[in-house]
């Protein structure tokens, strides 16, 4: 199967996931914050919600617009391929949703980096995914996300 392609957007929207900051630390493998693994897509997209707002709205604003503490992870601005000079958290390159799941696992929330499942992670990668307007016919994992290329203009 070949590299997927997806809007630019959607990607970011990925990367906002990744980047999420803020939100009360739990441990979501035994905490408040577990739950039943999705097992679709659209269930990946619904948890991802409520954990973007437990974890990322705080840093990333309550629709991924971005705020003064940390970039958008939706629209058109979202993340760029390289991070921004004077980056505090980003220094990789993102190519494909997996360099974004990469990133994100092992350095968000910023207050809490890797606290997350990685079922938790992928959630809301899912979540920004969608909110950028990107929906897939399958479950978002490590195998789906290394498929998915970012296109870049």
């Amino acid at each position: 199967m070949g590299m997927q392609h997806i809007d630019i957007a959607l990607v970011l929207g990925t990367l906002a996931l990744a980047t999420a900051c803020g939100g009360s630390p739990t441990d979501p493998k035994s905490g408040d914050n577990a739950a039943k693994a999705p097992a679709s897509f659209s269930e990946q997209v619904t948890r991802g919600g409520e954990l973007f707002g437990d974890h990322c709205s705080s840093c990333h604003g309550k629709g991924g617009e971005g705020t003064a503490k940390a970039p958008p992870v939706v629209g058109p601005k979202a993340l760029p391929l390289d991070p921004p000079s004077g980056a505090q958290f980003r220094k990789s390159k993102f190519v494909t949703v997996a360099d974004v799941a990469d990133f994100v696992t092992k350095n968000m929330p910023a207050d809490a980096p890797g606290s997350l499942s990685e079922e938790d992670y992928f959630a809301v990668l899912a979540f920004d995914l969608h909110a950028n307007g990107i929906d897939l016919d399958k479950k978002l994992d490590a195998g789906v996300a290394a498929s998915l290329t970012i296109p870049r203009d």
